[in-house]
This record gives structure tokens, C-alpha cells and sequence, in this order.
């Protein structure tokens, strides 16, 4: 997913650069493109939507992004629904996030393809996140900023949590958030390490 409107960060964060590449790059660099039946990439962007086409993507266009990360979610699983047994939902500004932990999060949800399968860190979910068939209605009534977070507060026992590395799991909302990643100290003297959304 890569439709938002980075309202936070100031402007479009994904083509912020990160370790000398942008933080989109980092995402689709590491989808485990050989492990998938297809791949969407839900955007706004134009830029965006030519580098999913690079990458062999299909992009599906976000119309009303100022609608939330339902309609993301809501669009990709609509493109997909009528042609997997389950979706792995993954949000674009993750750029420490390691194809080995995707690889390890897909084979988890293989041997429990019932379960909603969910990176976390000490027991903290974040993204990536796979959803199995069954739960793909609810997934399409989300509206405004709720993602499968509330889906997975209704179905709390269907969760099982994959564990990553904490660094893995954070998303880059803010500048601050950015600097931090990029030189491993806070712009603004805090110690503290953002955790990372769930929506």
C-alpha cells in the first residue's frame, strides 16, 4: 500500500531518500516476488505507479486517498480476492523491514493457513500482515483511517504473531522519524524509538 498522502512527513514520503535509495525502493526490493501469485501496489502516485510497472507490479490507482487507508485496503482486495486463497498486506514506508522475515512470515501462515498471520516484535503487531480468504468480506466494509487492525480485534483468537526485528517493523510517518532511521539518533534529543502505527 502507497497511496497516502504523507501528511505528517510534509510531502510525498515515499520518495525520501533512505541509505541512498528511496523508501519505496527499500519495500519493493524485498517483496519475495517468487513467493507471490501476484502483486499490487495500491497508489496515488504516478512516479509510483511507473516503478511498481519496473518492477513487474501491477498498480491498482487510489482515486481518493484523503478517503484513508481503508479504500487501500479495500482496493487491493478487491483486485485480489477472486484469484488467492489469502493477501499479504504490507504498507510501503517499512524500509528496514528484511525479505527473510517476509519469506518466514509467508511460510508461518503455510503452516497455519487458517490464522491471521502478523510481524510483531515482544508481542507488539505491526506489518506485514496476511489475512486468509474467510476474512476478505470484512476486509472490504473498513471505511476512513481503519485498516485490518479492527479486523483482527474481532478475530483476536485467529492471531498468531511472527516475531522480527524491532527496527524491522518501524514506518516512517514523520521527518523525525526519517532522521532517525537514517542516523540512528533522534532529531530532537528524544530517546524515545517510535512504535510503529496500527491501523
Amino acid at each position: 500500500m502507497a497511496a497516502g498522502n504523507s501528511k505528517r512527513f510534509g510531502d510525498n514520503k515515499l520518495t525520501a531518500e533512505f541509505n541512498g535509495k528511496p523508501l519505496i525502493r527499500h519495500v519493493l526490493d524485498i517483496v519475495p516476488s517468487d513467493e507471490l501469485f501476484r502483486i499490487c501496489v495500491v497508489t496515488q502516485y504516478d512516479e509510483i505507479g511507473s516503478l511498481a510497472s519496473e518492477y513487474g507490479f501491477l498498480c491498482v490507482r487510489n482515486p481518493r486517498p484523503e478517503d484513508g487507508i481503508s479504500l487501500s485496503v479495500r482496493l487491493g482486495t478487491e483486485e485480489l480476492k477472486d484469484r488467492c486463497d489469502a493477501i499479504l498486506y504490507m504498507v510501503s514506508d517499512q524500509p528496514m523491514l528484511k525479505n527473510t522475515s517476509v519469506v518466514n512470515l509467508l511460510n508461518t501462515f503455510r503452516e497455519h493457513p487458517d490464522s491471521i498471520v502478523s510481524a510483531s516484535y515482544k508481542g507488539k503487531r505491526g506489518n506485514p500482515c496476511i489475512f486468509p480468504k474467510k476474512f476478505f468480506p470484512e476486509l472490504l466494509k473498513l471505511t476512513g483511517d481503519t485498516g485490518g487492525s479492527s479486523v483482527i480485534r474481532a478475530h483476536e483468537d485467529s492471531l498468531l504473531l511472527c516475531e522480527i526485528g524491532e527496527k524491522e517493523l518501524m514506518d516512517v510517518d514523520t521527518k523525525e522519524d526519517h532522521f532517525f532511521l537514517e542516523y540512528g539518533v533522534p532529531s530532537n534529543g528524544s530517546e524515545n524509538l517510535r512504535s510503529p502505527s496500527n491501523r
